[in-house]
């Protein structure tokens, strides 16, 4: 039990407001477990086509249930760098399989998106809905009931999302996530992000800009900066999903192979077949949800995962919201500064101590739940150390006793902050979040007129323009999931860096995301009702003075209430099309609210 109050009481609430749904997910889970291993029922024909590439051997061992298999699903492609490495998990994983007298069989593939790729283009309003399209795919591959247990390889924004929901759905079969890791350091982020401004300023041209972006985004694994591919990492490990220690490990080395074949070694253990049966639907319970949370705000994590932290934990039964982040944040210290909210990546992070020390710190100072069930020991607390090679062979050393540098990690007991920074903000505009770890808090709060844009290329031409040259909330709405799949505006970040840089008051509110990074600039973001649901941001008109205020959780217009009712609401611009866009209409007439994750899927399902 953690030994914070707080925690406790915040868990509680969860726990009692989840309850039918909760049951619900499990009654159905039992019920698939009861079924036992489903390649029994399948027919002759059925079986054949399952194994028909298989070995003489194999075949013969899953004819007769005589050993387990682990159906492989993966995001592997050469688009992502964090993906790459994916190529030749497969064998390494069914060679794994073998030692301990199992079958690996790559169940399916799924898409993933990069979203460096995409930012700024029309592709980024697929990127949202691929997480949808990601658990639907996963889904068919294990649909074929020919697995005992699960492998799941993904890294990057709306993939680990994506297959959390579909093993999820499937959480009758134990699961192990395995990651590839983060790509080594190159170019420092803080200097990527001067040549980005210098470039919106038009003081650098497209050359200088490609050479910087080239040496930070250099070779194979994860990007270095704190978004929300190493979000969900961190997750990943605070929820007990992975081997210990396996977040941050550099792609191609001993270290990371040997962690990979851990995992499958594991997986038999906890099997269908093994020792020590542990489906993933029994891992991931309320606690699980709540340290994935803590986790996320102690670490100054990704303001995309107050979208996807809802959507997984509805696959699972469990009903959260942003009033159960807002609560945790106030609970939960900042002990991390990963940049954005810091200067050092997150290689650097892991030499000062990693996900080891995160974990150590947090469960001594009662922030995470120690008692849940993880894929790997007892529980939570052999997560609180650092894997390494004695020799030839994989071992754990336990957590540093203090940071190895501070200016990278604090312990709980002197924290960079003592809230995590993640704030709901709520008003006369709606609900929406606000992302303090990466602002100085002396612009927490600001109240300027408003300029409303109903696309970011808007804004980015009345930049160019000077017409943003002066204290203003620069509005950009017709972005959430139901108007254009709620793409990130990650672009806008460099052009408002430079207002701010000159001294000017702006903040940016939107029914948008932003990047799960975030920035310096003060941002009201996912505000929810978005204004294609007629949400109050529909309302606004440029001139009108709208107050952002993280220390009180305030957002809002200060327009004379009689007036401000008498408003109509915006015409929306008219749906776009191409790159795809047309055939994803569906999900976004379906979505539900960003609070509740954005999914058309879940809510077709009455999850």
């Amino acid at each position: 039990m953690s030994a914070d109050s707080r925690i406790e009481a915040i868990t509680k609430r969860i726990v009692e407001r989840s309850k039918p749904t909760r049951e619900v997910y499990l009654d159905r889970t039992r019920r698939a477990i009861s079924k036992g291993v489903h390649r029994s029922t399948l027919s002759c024909g059925n079986l054949a086509h399952g194994f028909a590439v298989c070995s003489p051997k194999d075949k013969a061992a899953l004819a007769g249930d005589v050993v387990p298999n682990l159906g492989i699903i993966t995001a592997y492609n050469d688009m992502l760098s964090a993906h790459q490495p994916f190529e030749t998990y497969p064998a390494m994983i069914r060679q794994a399989a073998s030692e301990v007298g199992g079958v690996a069989q790559v169940a399916g593939g799924v898409p993933a998106m990069c979203d460096g790729v995409t930012q700024g283009q029309p592709g980024m309003e697929l990127s949202l809905f691929s997480r949808d399209a990601i658990a639907m795919s996963a889904a068919i591959g294990l649909s074929h009931n020919m697995f005992d247990s699960s492998v799941y390889l993904g890294v990057c924004d709306k993939i680990v999302p994506g297959l959390m929901i579909a093993a999820l759905t499937f959480g009758h079969l134990p699961a192990v996530f395995i990651p590839a890791g983060p790509m080594t350091s190159g170019l420092p982020n803080d200097e990527k992000s001067r040549i980005r401004q210098l470039y919106a300023e038009g003081k650098v041209g497209r050359e200088e800009l490609l050479e910087a972006e080239s040496a930070s985004y250099h070779g194979a694994g994860t990007c270095t900066f704190y978004g929300t591919a190493n979000s969900n990492q961190m997750m990943m490990e605070v929820m007990g999903l992975h081997i210990p220690g396996a977040a941050f490990v550099n792609p191609g080395t001993k270290l990371r192979q040997e962690l990979t074949r851990a995992a499958v070694h594991r997986l038999g253990k906890i099997g269908w077949d093994g020792d020590d049966y542990r489906p993933l639907g029994r891992c991931v319970d309320e606690k699980a949800i709540v340290n994935a949370a803590v986790g996320l705000l102690a670490t100054g994590g990704s303001t995309n995962h107050v979208i996807h932290l809802p959507a997984i934990a509805r696959a699972a039964g469990i009903l959260i919201d942003w009033e159960d982040i807002d609560r945790l944040s106030a609970a939960v210290p900042l002990i991390a500064r990963v940049y954005p909210n810091g200067s050092g990546d997150v290689n650097h992070f892991q030499a000062a101590g990693g996900m080891a020390y995160v974990i150590a710190t947090l469960i001594d100072g009662g922030m995470l739940h120690r008692d849940i069930l993880t894929v790997a020991g007892k529980d939570l607390g052999d997560y609180a150390a650092d894997p390494t090679l004695d020799g030839e062979t994989l071992a754990w050393t336990p957590a540093p006793a203090t940071p190895r540098d501070e200016t990278m990690l604090r312990p709980v007991s002197d924290p960079f902050q003592p809230d995590g920074g993640m704030r709901l903000v709520q008003g006369n505009l709606g609900r929406g979040t606000f992302k303090t770890s990466a602002v100085a808090s002396e612009r927490w709060t600001i109240e300027a007129p408003a300029r409303v844009f109903d696309d970011q290329d808007q804004v980015t031409a009345a930049f160019k323009a000077g017409e943003l040259d002066r204290d203003v909330v620069v509005v950009v709405r017709f972005q959430g999931p139901q108007a254009n799949g709620m793409p990130e505006l990650h672009k806008l970040t460099p052009p408002l860096g430079v207002l701010q840089d000159r001294g000017y008051r702006v903040a940016l509110v939107t029914d948008g995301r932003m990047s799960g990074a975030s920035g310096k600039v003060p941002a009201a973001i996912h505000l929810t009702p978005e204004a294609l649901a007629h949400g109050p941001i529909a309302k606004l008109r440029d001139g009108d003075i709208v107050r952002l205020c993280g220390h009180k959780g305030e957002i809002s217009v200060l327009v004379d209430a009689a007036e401000w009712d008498a408003r109509e609401p915006a015409s929306p611009p008219p749906p776009a099309s191409g790159t795809g866009r047309e055939l994803f209409a569906f999900m976004r007439a379906g979505a539900d609210t960003a609070e509740r994750g954005g999914s058309a899927m879940l809510a077709a399902a009455g999850l």
